[in-house]
């Protein structure tokens, strides 16, 4: 049986690809983004003068849009699923399409979730992991596409920095090589794991909700970890170092904000960096710096697993008693 030999278009798409990466930005030069670790600002002007009454001015930064399509692209995700898991409830009971996606990712979860922290804390523990792990997941992808951290307002590099720029068309501009050192991008779209705010209002929520799972599984006893004062009077040496330990277990904890924090902003911070560096290292060969996202999708995929695998150990841990023996007085 004679065999038809394929034809490899998709070769020839990426060559074409890469041809007119090399001819474009050999034409013209792209502003180059400016790495800061703050958001930058959209509007110069606040959008309230005093949020809250005490956190001072709010601006529209470039991580609050972002901040929006994930969650609308997230809720409309979960009607997709939602819809689908209805119709084959329906039918055959067979889910198909996304469906049946999620209902793997959220299997392997919840049994990852069981094998952990038992069947009895499963169902209180598995919500809070399922949530935060997806959701930074998410948040971690979506940078990787097109237009994040690349497109966006144009600002001179320095006060009082003369316009070197031709205007396109209502706002549209073409940039002279020679001269796009002139000026900073603040994009209109900044992935929200590489904003502080994000990763520590994760951090506090995952901080907050190990210190209810433990009162839930082990009532006002579960703070006696921290506060050991069970010996002090019985054997005054070992119970003073029982309350000292303690002490060190309130920064143990209190450090996990931090951990939390740093961990996720740092790695894909690191990221940002890595992307520009390279960009800028290679000039026009636009395709080797797109293959370092390759490596970014990896890092984002890892610690959005991280975080949720923490967070879920430390609520396993919080249900578990401390293993306090009675010691007999010799």
């Amino acid at each position: 049986m004679e065999t038809q030999k394929r034809t490899p278009w998709r070769r020839w798409i990426v060559l074409v690809l890469m041809i007119a990466g090399w001819i474009l930005a050999g034409m013209y030069a792209p502003v180059r983004p400016e790495i800061t670790v703050a958001a930058e600002k959209l509007i110069e002007e606040p959008l309230a003068e005093n949020f809250l009454g005490f956190a001072g001015p709010l601006y529209f930064v470039n991580t609050l849009p972002t901040l929006a399509v994930t969650i609308i692209l997230l809720v409309l995700i979960a009607f997709a699923t939602n819809r689908s898991l209805t119709k084959s409830q329906k039918t055959d009971l067979v889910p198909t399409g996304i469906g049946n996606a999620m209902e793997a990712i959220l299997e392997m979860l919840y049994n990852l979730t069981e094998s952990s922290a038992g069947a009895k804390w499963a169902k209180a523990i598995f919500p809070w992991f399922a949530t935060i792990m997806i959701y930074v997941l998410f948040a971690n992808l979506l940078k990787l596409l097109p237009g994040f951290e690349s497109i966006g307002v144009i600002h001179p590099a320095h006060h009082g920095a003369e316009s070197h720029a031709a205007e396109l068309h209502s706002g549209w501009y073409i940039f002279d090589a020679a001269m796009h050192e002139e000026f900073i991008l603040a994009p209109f779209f900044r992935g929200i794991s590489v904003d502080l705010n994000f990763t520590l209002t994760l951090a506090v929520i995952s901080f907050v909700m190990i210190q209810v799972i433990g009162v839930r599984a082990q009532g006002i006893g579960y703070f006696s970890k921290f506060f050991n004062t069970k010996r002090m009077f019985k054997v005054p040496f070992f119970g003073a170092m029982d309350f000292l330990v303690g002490l060190l277990e309130v920064i143990s904890e209190f450090a996990k904000i931090l951990s939390f924090t740093f961990r996720l902003f740092g790695n894909m911070f690191a990221g940002v960096v890595l992307v520009a560096v390279v960009a800028s290292l290679l000039g026009n060969v636009s395709i080797l710096a797109a293959m370092v996202m390759m490596f970014e999708l990896f890092v984002g995929l890892i610690q959005a697993f991280v975080f949720g695998m923490l967070t879920m150990v430390f609520m396993a841990m919080a249900t578990q008693g401390h293993g306090d023996e009675e010691h007999a007085d010799h």
